[in-house]
C-alpha cells in the first residue's frame, strides 16, 4: 500500500507512538495520582479518575486541532522552528526523569465520584505537559501529501488518548498489585534513569523522522 494512500504518514507514525508511550509510561503526576488513589481507595476511583484525565486531553486535543491548519501554512523556518520545540519537549522529560521528577503521593479521600472526576479532569489541565505536547510534539508529526491537517491531528491525537486510556487503565485495574510497584517505580533511581535514556533516544529519533 502507497504511503501516499495512508491517513497519517506511516514512517511517522511509529516514533510518534513510542513517544506518546515512553511519555505515559515515564512516572509523573497523572500515574503517581492514579497508583496511589487505586492502592487506597479501588478500581471505580481509580476509574472515575482516568474519565476525567481522559477529558482534560481531549480538551487540550480540541483546542490544539483548532490551531494546527494555521500552524502548517507558515513557512518552512517556522516549521523547523515548531519540530524543534517537540524535540526538546522529549529531551526535557529525559533530563526531569534524570533529575528525578515528581513522585506521586496517594490521593486523599474523595467522597463522590464527581469530586474523583473533577479532581482528575483539573490535574491534567493544570498540568503543563499535557499542553506541551499538544503545542510543540503533535504538529511535528502531520506531514503533507496525506489527509488534511485536521485529519492527521484528530488521528494523532486519538491515538495519544487511547494510549493514555489503556496505560492509565491497566494501573487501576490491577491496583492491587501494580500501583504500589509503580509507586516504587518511580522513586528507583536505576528506572527513572533508563525511563530517561529511552526517552533521550525517542528524541533523536523525532529529530530524525520528522524532517520534511
Amino acid at each position: 500500500m502507497p504511503h501516499e494512500a495512508w491517513p497519517v504518514d506511516p514512517a511517522t507514525l511509529v516514533p510518534f507512538l513510542v513517544a506518546i508511550v515512553l511519555i505515559e509510561l515515564t512516572p509523573g503526576p497523572n500515574m503517581g495520582y492514579l497508583a496511589g488513589l487505586s492502592a487506597v481507595e479501588g478500581r471505580r476511583a481509580g476509574l472515575v479518575t482516568v474519565a476525567g484525565i481522559t477529558c482534560g486531553l481531549l480538551a487540550y486535543m480540541l483546542a490544539s486541532v483548532a490551531g494546527v491548519t494555521e500552524i502548517l501554512r507558515v513557512n518552512r523556518h517556522l516549521y523547523a522552528l515548531l519540530r524543534w520545540a517537540g524535540v526538546a519537549y522529549i529531551a526535557w522529560l529525559a533530563v526531569e526523569a534524570w533529575r528525578g521528577g515528581e513522585n506521586g503521593e496517594a490521593a486523599p479521600v474523595a467522597t463522590t465520584d464527581w469530586a474523583l472526576f473533577r479532581k482528575g479532569l483539573l490535574a491534567n489541565l493544570l498540568n503543563p505537559k499535557a499542553a506541551l505536547f499538544y503545542v510543540t510534539l503533535l504538529p511535528g508529526f502531520i506531514q503533507p501529501g496525506h489527509a488534511s491537517p485536521l485529519a492527521q491531528a484528530l488521528i494523532l491525537g486519538g491515538a495519544h488518548i487511547l494510549v493514555s486510556v489503556a496505560i492509565h487503565g491497566a494501573i487501576v485495574l490491577s491496583s492491587d498489585g501494580l500501583a504500589r510497584r509503580v509507586v516504587r517505580v518511580g522513586g528507583s533511581v536505576r528506572a527513572r534513569r533508563l525511563f530517561a535514556v529511552a526517552l533521550m533516544a525517542t528524541a533523536v529519533w523525532i529529530a530524525l523522522e520528522t524532517r520534511r
